[in-house]
């Protein structure tokens, strides 16, 4: 090798020890999330639209949520709504971990999201965490038409309310090889929908998720809100929220805002304001 050759090598080898010994400092500077957060002064979350009683026209359970999160980490609260995506792991993708097409995301954190170890497992770019409530499907009755439930068998040849594009609409139209489909009325939006119309007498029962029939529902003593009675609905899933996987000083706070929420009242006093009874995930 030539003495030319050979200090080359020797400059290029300095050159980039000297760019790694300046970048190291760069990266162990790196602002973290909550960091950047603050510098920010504002807390981007985002909800989902057209999901009563969480969001519905800016108010509703998560947006309170969503304040109360963002206060709590000494921000200022920038609410993000957006329409649902074909599923999950798109939601996740637009919403935290990369941002929509269209331009717009992705928040700082995302709300609603299932606490489940196979999307988990699916989602290796975001971290779910903090459960700050349990959905479950379920089924409201005219207790003077139905006053026991214990099985579909009381359902057959009865009008009963559902949202078809829902999960309890597909297990209703699908139980037991379809024996109850002519009984189901299926063009309400949601569960919200469904429970209305029971409310008026149009139908004997209403099925849809807990929080859409007890908002609607609650309190009212002519109706009984009960588990749909299919063995596998009973235990329900947990609900909470996401963030990019590499913020975990952001995960650990809104765990610990949550907690605190739960803790001191606060989160069952933000889910009676949507005339839900909040009970621990």
């Amino acid at each position: 090798m030539s003495r030319r050759q050979t200090t080359r090598r020797q400059l290029l080898a300095g050159s980039a020890a000297a760019a790694l010994s300046i970048a190291s400092p760069l990266r162990a500077q790196e602002a973290s999330a909550l960091e950047r957060l603050r510098a920010k002064g504002s807390l981007t979350v985002a909800v989902y639209q057209d999901l009563p009683p969480f969001h519905v026209g800016g108010r509703g359970i998560e947006v309170d949520l969503a304040g109360a999160l963002a206060s709590a980490l000494g921000l200022k609260l920038s609410l993000l709504p957006f329409q649902a995506g074909e599923d999950m792991g798109d939601d996740l993708r637009n919403m935290v971990w990369r941002g929509h097409y269209l331009g717009f995301g992705p928040a700082d954190v995302m709300l609603h999201v299932p606490v489940d170890r196979p999307l988990m497992e699916k989602s290796p770019q975001v971290k779910i965490l903090a459960p700050y409530w349990r959905e479950r499907v379920m089924i409201a009755r005219d207790l003077k038409a139905l006053p026991t439930l214990d099985m579909l068998d009381p359902l057959l040849g009865k009008a009963v309310a559902v949202p078809g594009q829902s999960l309890a609409g597909w297990l209703l139209i699908g139980a037991e090889g379809g024996r109850y489909r002519d009984s189901l009325r299926t063009k309400y939006a949601d569960g919200v929908q469904a429970a209305q119309a029971l409310a008026r007498g149009e139908v004997v029962a209403a099925a849809g998720h807990l929080s859409e029939l007890e908002s609607t529902l609650g309190g009212d003593e002519r109706f009984a809100i009960d588990p749909l009675p299919l063995p596998r609905m009973k235990d329900g899933w947990a609900v909470g929220m996401a963030v990019k996987a590499a913020s975990t000083d952001l995960a650990l706070a809104l765990q610990a805002a949550v907690n605190t929420l739960a803790d001191n009242g606060e989160l069952a006093r933000i889910f009676a304001a949507g005339k839900l009874r909040w009970r621990r995930p």
